[in-house]
């Protein structure tokens, strides 16, 4: 099991930006791939982004390309910055770890999940 724990949330106007950080512990960093996922209220949780284990490849949902991206560095962290924030890009964010290194869409994929933090953009 890997523990993760989600920084940076916030309220921020409509075009603005915010960067989150999920700091991770428990299993080498190295070992998986890991996403960010998003649940508004009202609605299903979806996949927001996804990066491998060695952060050289990067896949992101239709609603958020080109303006959200996906890293990770060797100090066990992972980042969303995103860029050009909508209000329907409200939604409490959540981290993921996959139990493989390849990264996948399929939530069952992921076994270690953040707490959430809150995105909320006024218009």
């Amino acid at each position: 099991q890997v523990q993760l724990v989600e920084s940076g949330g916030g309220l921020v106007q409509t075009g603005g930006s915010l960067r989150l950080s999920c700091v991770s512990s428990g299993r080498p960093f190295n070992n998986y791939a890991m996403g960010w996922f998003r649940q508004a209220p009202g609605k299903e949780r979806e996949l927001t982004a996804i990066i491998n284990w060695s952060g050289l490849r990067t896949y992101y949902a239709d609603s958020v390309k080109g303006r959200f991206t996906i890293s990770r560095d060797n100090t066990n962290t992972l980042y969303l910055q995103m860029d050009s924030l909508k209000p329907e890009d409200t939604a409490v964010y959540y981290c993921a770890a996959s139990k493989n290194s390849y990264g996948s869409t399929r939530f069952d994929d992921y076994d270690s999940w953040g707490q959430g933090t809150q995105v909320t953009v006024s218009s």
